[in-house]
């Protein structure tokens, strides 16, 4: 799969994993900002973004899809950094092709199994018949009963673009995250581990990983370090970029 991606600085590798209804563009600040120390590649996964759509989805396949992309563009090994749904895609690569990685980030998730709260969003997308609205506006009134948190609902409109016709339609492959949403929020299943440096990065305010998370991530990544982020809560990097841009650059700078 050719994914998308945009490009930013020069140096050493760092490549970026957006989350679950995310894209690249969600980083951009961001990416520009981790350009001026690395050759940053942010990347559009699979059924998000203008990457390409499949009915297959799951961490295997986005694994694979980041290793081919790493191949063609001459990538031999990178830093890793992933967000949500990213960071267990990174996850996945970094056990599975540990030569490749040099350093793995992982933003607020574990390697665990999560339960489904994500399915009454994905249904209230699908219920949406775009072409009865004739912009963001109106959809946004119409998602506020289902979804009563502003900020989650802005952050989900980011997906909506006009098609050819003038028609709003959304870029990310709704059908497909939710047939695939059960492998979507299984954690990693596999004797293998990651034994370069790692860091999980929580969000103070978020229960993305708990205490009880800590025995599989030290199994899994052994030389795992885990710093919380005052104020935060799941999306760190938007909650309190400044803080997450210095430690993520001192844990990369890092000897």
């Amino acid at each position: 799969m050719n994914l998308y991606h945009e490009s930013y600085g020069a140096g050493q590798p760092l490549i970026i994993l957006h989350g679950l209804f995310g894209s690249l563009d969600n980083w951009r600040t961001l990416s520009g900002r981790f350009g001026r120390h690395y050759r940053v590649f942010a990347v559009d996964l699979r059924n998000h973004g203008r990457s390409p759509h499949s009915e297959a989805c799951n961490y295997a396949l986005m694994a694979e899809d980041l290793r081919i992309f790493m191949d063609a563009h001459s990538i031999r090994s990178a830093c890793l950094l992933g967000h949500s749904m990213g960071g267990k895609a990174a996850m996945q690569f970094a056990v599975t092709w540990p030569d490749r990685v040099e350093k793995l980030v992982i933003v607020d998730i574990a390697p665990k199994d999560y339960p489904p709260h994500h399915v009454e969003i994905i249904q209230s997308l699908i219920s949406l018949d775009l072409k009865a609205y004739k912009g963001r506006t109106d959809i946004d009134g119409a998602l506020k009963t289902s979804i009563p948190d502003q900020a989650t609902r802005q952050f989900l409109l980011k997906n909506l673009v006009r098609d050819d016709a003038g028609f709003l339609r959304w870029k990310i492959n709704l059908q497909a995250i939710a047939k695939n949403y059960c492998e979507l929020i299984k954690g990693l299943d596999t004797d293998r581990s990651f034994k370069k440096a790692t860091l999980f990065l929580k969000g103070q305010n978020s229960q993305y990983i708990r205490q009880e998370d800590f025995a599989k991530i030290a199994r899994l990544f052994p030389r795992a370090e885990l710093v919380t982020i005052p104020g935060a809560a799941h999306w760190v990097q938007a909650d309190a970029p400044a803080e997450f841009l210095r430690v993520v650059l001192d844990f990369l700078q890092s000897s």
